[in-house]
């Protein structure tokens, strides 16, 4: 069994900042990919940053240069600090990991059960 938990999150002002993260937990043989997603009220799940096994990097627009995102392949954590956050940026933020588990014969993607970011004064 593989498990993504989640911490981090809450309410923030605008321009202010937080972090997030994401630990994957269970018979894991490897992790490729790892990222974050969000989703606001009405609106479509989407990415905000993923990271690859070697550090590669990819942001949507919306949030470059506010946002980083890293992680820690020997605890298999990923983060995403988040600064300057502005309203636009509540909502539900997801862990996404593409993992090779134990009895699997390759990758699959697992979810975090979300966190709930609100940016508001």
């Amino acid at each position: 069994q593989v498990q993504l938990v989640e911490s981090g999150g809450g309410l923030v002002q605008p321009g202010g900042s937080l972090g997030l993260s994401c630990a994957a937990a269970g018979s894991i043989n490897s992790i490729n990919t790892m990222g974050w997603y969000r989703q606001a009220p009405g609106k479509q799940r989407e990415l905000v940053a993923s990271i690859t096994s070697g550090g590669s990097t990819n942001y949507a627009d919306s949030v470059k240069g506010r946002f980083t995102i890293s992680r820690d392949n020997a605890k298999n954590r990923v983060y995403l600090q988040m600064n300057s956050l502005k309203p636009e940026d509540t909502a539900v933020y997801y862990c996404n990991a593409n993992i090779w588990a134990h009895g699997f014969l390759g990758y699959n993607d697992y979810w975090g059960q979300g966190t709930q970011v609100t940016v508001s004064s």
